[in-house]
């Protein structure tokens, strides 16, 4: 208390009684506590301070005004004065300008110290006035201390210096204010007053004036407020953004709020203290909210007022074309507009600076009483119109007279009209205003202490019938801007547009919270008689951004700064630094689906700069305004934007706005094409006519040519625009003519060359600059062999003359082709250029005596089709099919070899053919229709059936062992060795040879026997061993992970020598991708990844990659096991008709088989078990290292998943027919 007792009130009990703790004799003069109620520091009335704890326990004691400047005293280290060192020009006059020599204390400080903390509560300042000494006036001075009370610093001699202080949460700046003009005071006209900036170091950076206030206030020191006001307060908000200054006025007391952006100063907000009678009224307190940023409360001697802010840019909605882009800035008297369709001017600077209230207008208020800034700025969407409200009612429309096109001249010239408040709206305080209609209509938003209303506001007829209200369900909504459309949203989100004629309001719409920022949107249909429907966006305080119509709320995002509807599109930006580009079709169809948790869709994105925020959009212009944190602006052109609008201009056929528009933003000229083929071809006259520059259509084509279209929408597009330009005017488009034959898909150079041919005889000097074109578009000695081609000497001449080559490289050649006859000319020119095709008919017309240098043409290219197409029904054809049919047995194509040479009548080369490719049946089809000796045939049987068996067709073998070898006892042994014992008892009593059954057959089988138990003796082996590697490398998974999954450091392959800094790889070095590894894996050649690939597939011992090849393996065992089986199904019935021997060895292999197989589904069971998850509990502590391990885990993939589970089939044997005897 001032008295200086510390009392303590316990609030959770129902009396407040307060409880004396301690007491100063002295007394108290001024007391804070720290952000965090740890400690208090308090200022004694005998020029003492103390720091004490929230237990009241001393913790510093120490004299107000200690002579010392404190630790952080500057040190002069002989580098000059501060007067010599370089200040610039506008600091050296400053350094040079003429300090006061009396320095003193402003009239209107109250003598009392201030203490305020640094946000974080490390540091403290406290503002206090000098002891007079030695006849020197008192003034005042800041010292800061640190939060043990140590002395840290003390402010530099500051004349006028007030009473008012108040450090910035941020802690950069501790503000008070200056007085200018009087004996103390600081040099300069009287009534000057600044708002000024310390910093914790004691100098001071910066300062503002508060002219704003106090304009038209003469000083008259017989007066208590010798200037008709004082500052009594400062205050900041939680984040730093906001400066509250509490003005005490003869008139009432007045808050006003302050901002900064791009270091300018903005008086944004006027707070009156209300009274109900005309007696000034006083507020008793101004504090912030500490948690709320935006939250002020304030107290009169009567009432409590809470007041909640929000950050509202106040932008032009207007369409197209009349859209100006007009964004308004309040600054205290004055209104800043810029219309950004023509300008782009970052605040503080602007195009127009509109002084408000109008002054000259006799229904203009008292601005000295009444608060200076607008409530709200509205624009109307239809007219070039402003509406600027006051708390009051008092409104201004604003005539802006906005020029959109270029030209000289003001950019606005406003005219403004004032409207008083009319009688009914005392009590009510009007916060938003809306635009209805282009006659000037507009809806108010009125609130009282119980209940929100909206008025609507038609200033062009009588006064008394100039508005009607209805009333709304709540108090401190919100209007929701839609074009001609009111809407109103409740605290809860709860949307009801309002009938404009009735006041009728319906719930149509609703957020999941109260969204400060919302529009109504209006969806286009697609056909022109279908209806176009509509939904609600909304932006929260909290960043989250809503759709909503009717039942149906989505959320879109939870990280959004700001939003605009533009173009057809929902534009937002995010907290992560990326514009989002949201057709409205899409988020219509978004609401109309049911599924409230159906994914979003991917939308455009475009990534913009750190904390920008959307100011506004300009459709005509196709540019999205933003604004940095700073302040700055910048305005960039979305391709989503660009886009929606060149698509626009070319349905509505406006080709040279859409083309001026793609040249300027560059995007690809194909958009034409792209967007609706068949309309842009039937509109290619009206696009020519308004393209018709030569320049501008050759950049169409080249774009064309070089895009990304189909070839035949290239050729079809360039023909119709070569045909239309040699309808107008051949002779002015002859290069772009060139150029739609050259762009084509494969380029059409014989066609541009045939154009030149047609003008060379009546326009030489035409032509010879289109050679010049055509030879800048295309490479010369390409265009020397298209000309070559035509067979046309002249020609060729002109291109190589026009190409600048030397003659000694063409001229021989030339005279050596003019000597030749003109098929063979044309060959040798043809050949010359590699059209061999071409050539070998130019060679086939030279005549019969040049058929032995064509058929050695044909083969040298191999042109055996060409050949074969150019000879056909003559002589010759026989011998091309001969050299054919060799060339196919080359390539050991001996089917097709053998059947070309039947059709060229050579037998005998056709029975090698079949030979080779093993068709024993057409082979001797030959062999008897050439009537070749037994003796033949049977060396022939010889060879192909030893060749068959070699292949494993013993099947095969035996038929040619018995039909032209006539041997069964060889076709036994074929058959025996491919396991059909069937067959091969067939033959032998077919030929009654029973002896070759024990002679052959029983060995055979015995063998077969064996071989199969070798193959189940392999895969046994085989199967134990990588059973038992597979087990080990999944224990090695569960408890060496980083071992299993570890990679080698590829960097360190990279070094000669490691130098003294470098360091071993640890367990984290795998978890960090380095640049030049991913730039090395980039760049890896093709053959590098596929021996990378086999290296994968070798499954080499010891790498990630073994399990999977191990997995991989065994599924191979199961389909050889399968084979086994199949063998094995096949001989058994035999093995148990045989000998007592083979029917022991039936059952032996039949147990064998049996038991393998069971082995083999016991081991496949275990391998493809799915591994049971560990318990939480049984986990190791939690780590990053060990969430690290879990990412990876989850990022390889299991080699099970990728290895499918393999079928073992199940055979089931007769065991009865083991037991019979």
């Amino acid at each position: 208390m001032r008295g200086g007792d510390i009392a303590t009130v316990n609030l959770e009990e129902d009396a407040l009684q307060p409880e004396v703790v301690g007491s100063f004799e002295s007394g108290v003069l001024s007391a804070a506590w720290s952000p965090d109620d740890s400690l208090v520091a308090l200022a004694t009335a005998d020029d003492k301070l103390i720091l004490m704890t929230s237990t009241f326990d001393v913790v510093f004691e120490g004299p107000l005004h200690p002579g010392d400047f404190g630790e952080d005293a500057p040190i002069n280290v002989g580098w000059g004065s501060k007067q010599t060192q370089f200040h610039g020009s506008l600091g050296k006059a400053a350094a040079q300008e003429k300090r006061p020599d009396i320095i003193g204390s402003s009239p209107d400080d109250d003598g009392l110290p201030r203490v305020s903390w640094r946000g974080d509560g490390a540091f403290f300042t406290i503002s206090s006035l000098t002891p007079a000494r030695d006849g020197r006036l008192r003034r005042r001075q800041l010292r800061v201390y640190s939060l043990a009370g140590a002395l840290q610093s003390t402010s530099e001699d500051t004349p006028g210096l007030e009473h008012v202080l108040s450090w910035r949460p941020s802690g950069n700046w501790i503000v008070s204010t200056q007085r200018y003009g009087f004996e103390g005071g600081g040099i300069g006209r009287e009534g000057r007053h600044d708002l000024v900036m310390f910093e914790r170091n004691g100098l001071r950076r910066g300062e503002f004036s508060l002219e704003k206030v106090a304009s038209g206030h003469e000083r008259n020191v017989d007066s208590v407020r010798q200037w008709g006001y004082r500052v009594c307060e400062l205050g900041w908000s939680s984040d730093s953004n906001i400066l509250s200054v509490w003005i005490e006025r003869a008139e009432g007391d007045i808050v006003q709020l302050w901002t900064i952006g791009n270091y300018h100063w903005y008086l944004k907000h006027e707070i009156p203290a209300s009274s109900d009678d005309d007696k000034p009224q006083r507020f008793t307190s101004v504090s912030w909210h500490p948690e709320d940023p935006l939250k002020i409360l304030l107290t009169t001697s009567t009432s409590l007022i809470q007041r909640t802010y929000a950050w509202e840019t106040f932008v032009s909605r207007s369409k197209p074309p009349v859209d100006s882009g007009s964004v308004a800035v309040l600054d205290g008297a004055s209104i800043l507009l810029t219309p950004f369709r023509t300008q782009n001017a970052p605040p503080p600077m602007s195009s127009h600076s509109l002084t408000i209230p109008n002054r000259g207008s006799p229904a203009s208020y008292d601005f000295r009483t009444k608060p200076l800034p607008p409530t709200h700025i509205s624009f109307f969407s239809h007219k070039d119109l402003m509406l600027s409200l006051w708390e009051s009612g008092y409104h201004e429309m604003t005539e802006l007279m906005t020029r959109l096109g270029p030209g000289k001249g003001k950019i606005m010239e406003p005219v403004t009209r004032c409207f008083a408040p009319q009688p009914d709206w005392k009590g009510w305080i009007s916060k938003q205003a809306l635009s209805i209609d282009s006659d000037g209509s507009f809806a108010l938003l009125q609130s009282s202490e119980s209940r929100d209303r909206v008025v609507f506001v038609t200033p062009s007829v009588r006064v008394e019938d100039t508005s009607r209200h209805a009333a709304m369900p709540g108090l401190n909504g919100r209007l929701v801007y839609g074009d001609g459309h009111v809407a109103w949203q409740s605290p809860d989100g709860e949307i009801f547009p309002i009938d404009i004629h009735s006041g009728d309001k319906v719930l149509s719409g609703s957020f999941s919270e109260f969204c400060f920022e919302s529009q109504r949107v209006e969806v286009s249909s697609a056909t022109p008689d279908a209806t176009s429907r509509s939904f609600f966006v909304g932006l929260s305080q909290g960043g989250k951004l809503y759709v909503a119509h009717g039942t149906s709320s989505r959320l879109l995002a939870s990280n959004v700064n700001s939003f605009t509807v533009a173009s057809g599109f929902l534009v937002y930006t995010t907290t992560a630094h990326v514009a989002q580009f949201a057709p409205l079709n899409a988020l219509s169809s978004l609401l109309a689906n049911l599924d409230a948790t159906a994914p979003l869709p991917e939308w455009e994105t475009r990534r913009v700069e750190r904390g920008s925020r959307i100011v506004t959009a300009v459709p005509s212009t196709m540019s999205l305004v933003l604004q940095m944190p700073r302040g700055n602006l910048e305005t960039i052109n979305p391709r989503p934007l660009v886009m929606n609008i060149v698509r626009q201009d070319i349905d509505q056929g406006n080709f040279a706005k859409a083309f001026s528009a793609c040249r300027r933003h560059r995007v690809d000229l194909n958009v034409f094409l792209e967007h609706d083929k068949a309309a842009f071809l039937r509109n290619i006259p009206q696009f020519i006519e308004q393209v018709s520059d030569v320049d501008y259509i050759n950049l169409f084509l080249t774009s064309v040519g070089q895009g990304s279209l189909p070839s035949d929408v290239v050729a079809e597009t360039c023909d119709a625009i070569r045909m239309e330009l040699e309808r107008i005017d051949l002779k002015k488009y002859v290069s772009t003519i060139l150029t739609a034959h050259v762009v084509k898909r494969p380029p059409d150079h014989e066609a541009g060359l045939s154009l030149l041919l047609r003008l060379r005889d009546t326009e030489p000097q035409l032509v010879e600059d289109a050679v010049k074109y055509i030879i800048f578009l295309v490479d010369a000695d390409r265009l020397f062999d298209t000309a070559l081609g035509m067979y046309d000497f002249s020609l060729v001449l002109m291109i190589a003359q026009h190409a600048q080559k030397d003659p000694r490289e063409y001229l021989p050649f030339l005279r050596e082709l003019r000597a030749l006859d003109e098929h063979y000319q044309k060959f040798r020119i043809d050949d010359h250029l590699k059209r061999h095709e071409k050539a070998l008919r130019h060679l086939a017309d030279a005549g019969v005596e040049r058929f032995e240098e064509a058929t050695a043409y044909a083969e040298r290219h191999q042109l055996y089709d060409s050949a074969l197409a150019i000879w056909r029904d003559t002589a010759q054809y026989e011998a091309i099919m001969n050299i054919y049919g060799d060339w196919l047995f080359e390539r050991r194509d001996f089917r097709d070899a053998a059947f070309v040479f039947r059709q060229a009548n050579k037998p005998t080369k056709a029975m090698i053919a079949y030979e080779k490719a093993l068709d024993w049946q057409e082979v001797f089809e030959i062999a008897v229709q050439e009537q070749l000796a037994a003796e033949e045939l049977s060396d022939i049987g010889y060879r192909i059936a030893e060749d068959l068996s070699a292949k494993k067709r013993y099947h095969d073998a035996s038929r040619v062992f018995l039909d032209y070898v006539k041997n069964p006892r060889a076709a036994i042994i074929a058959l025996v060795q491919g396991n059909l014992f069937s067959e091969a008892r067939r033959v032998i009593a077919l030929h009654t040879l029973p002896e070759l059954l024990e002679e052959i057959v029983y060995p055979g089988a015995l063998d077969t026997r064996a071989q199969i138990a070798e193959e189940i003796g392999e895969m046994k082996d085989q199967l134990r061993k990588q059973v038992e590697r597979l087990k080990e490398l999944r224990i090695k998974k569960v408890e060496e992970p980083d071992s299993f999954y570890g990679v080698e450091d590829t960097d360190l392959h990279n070094v000669d020598v490691m130098t003294d800094i470098s360091m071993a790889p640890t367990m984290f070095t795998r978890y960090t991708q380095a640049p030049t590894t991913a730039s090395r894996t980039s760049k890896r050649s093709s053959r590098s990844k596929r021996k990378m690939e086999r290296k994968v597939g070798s499954g080499r011992k010891g790498t990630v990659d073994e399990e999977e090849y191990l997995l991989k393996s065994i599924t191979k065992l199961v389909a050889r096991f399968s084979n086994s089986q199949n063998d094995a199904h096949n001989l058994l019935p035999h093995l148990l008709q045989f000998t007592q021997e083979h029917k022991d060895e039936a059952i032996e292999l039949q147990d064998e088989i049996s038991s393998f197989e069971k082995k083999l589904l016991e081991a496949v069971e275990e391998i493809w078990k799915k591994p049971v998850e560990v318990d939480g509990e049984a986990q190791t502590a939690d780590s990053w290292a060990v969430r690290m391990q879990e990412h990876d885990k989850r990022q390889a993939v299991d080699p099970m998943e990728k290895v499918t589970k393999p079928e073992i089939t199940k055979r089931v044997w007769n065991a009865k027919l083991s037991s019979l005897r």
